[in-house]
């Protein structure tokens, strides 16, 4: 009888062992930097999924941002190299190429001789920016450079997001690690909506402390690109470039007649609106890109 009873327990005692094991988390699939040159944070899996085909231009098609161009690619330059380089903040107009211009000074830079280590893009998305902490923790130890990339950040009301990227970006102990930039681009210079900013001054003990909390955000980016509306005659020169560049059969003339038109029943000028008449131009023609 006691040794049924001895049997029923440690069956009992083995089933609770499978049930415990079974509700540990899997463990992470390993990561290796050497799969690709551009990765995707996947902060659920706790992963970086490797891109075998990045979604990049030639940064010579990137037209009428020229100086701001200049200033990307030389602080990314001098991270590559193991030089003191900022995070930067690339803020303004729609469709002006502000992140068509980091991925292309990612990839104009990563195959240069004078990089000391590998140089890898990781793409990181804006409702993850709660797990930058963990990111920076895995890629602290790696001997390789690595750019952080978020597109089109911004926060809204309510969203106490923006804490943990002030803290990861230069708070806390460890701070940024020494292999680590973050470039993010966004439509507000200061990360927040105009209202939310008032409405904190309108509301707080303090305003003035209030506020300064808001917009120090954009302070821990040491570099502020500007992107503004392009004019007419830059708007022709991104469309040029594109045409030429894929050799697209049509006069110069037609070209700059049926740009217009596309720009004008778009209602707008940009480096989008032209690389959406390149498709749609390039698709009439039966013409491949």
């Amino acid at each position: 009888m006691q040794d049924q009873t001895a049997q029923q327990i440690l069956a009992e005692l083995a089933r609770l062992s499978r049930a415990v094991e079974s509700l540990a988390p899997a463990p992470r699939p390993a990561i290796d930097f050497e799969d690709a040159d551009c990765f995707v944070w996947n902060a659920e899996a706790h992963h970086l999924a490797p891109v075998g085909k990045p979604n990049r231009i030639d940064i010579g098609l990137i037209k009428g941002v020229d100086h701001v161009r200049d200033i990307l690619v030389d602080n990314t330059r001098r991270f590559a190299r193991g030089l003191p380089a900022n995070n930067v903040l690339l803020w303004g107009a729609r469709g002006m190429g502000k992140s068509s211009l980091v991925k292309s000074a990612h990839a104009e830079l990563a195959t240069e001789a004078e990089t000391i280590a590998p140089l890898k893009l990781i793409e990181i998305h804006r409702e993850d920016i709660n797990s930058l902490p963990e990111l920076m923790a895995i890629l602290r130890p790696s001997d390789d450079r690595f750019i952080l990339f978020c597109d089109d950040l911004s926060f809204d009301h309510d969203d106490t997001a923006y804490k943990s990227l002030k803290a990861a970006l230069d708070g806390g102990i460890e701070g940024r690690p020494e292999n680590v930039v973050l470039y993010a681009t966004s439509n507000r210079r200061h990360l927040l909506p105009r209202d939310m900013i008032e409405n904190e001054r309108s509301t707080a003990i303090n305003p003035s402390e209030t506020v300064e909390e808001k917009v120090s955000l954009s302070d821990r980016f040491g570099l502020w690109l500007g992107f503004h509306k392009c004019s007419q005659d830059e708007y022709l020169e991104m469309v040029t470039g594109y045409a030429d560049h894929f050799d697209l059969k049509i006069t110069p003339e037609d070209l700059q007649a049926q740009a217009l038109e596309w720009a004008t029943t778009r209602g707008a000028r940009s480096g989008r609106v032209a690389w959406q008449f390149i498709q749609d131009l390039a698709g009439r023609h039966g013409q491949r890109l």
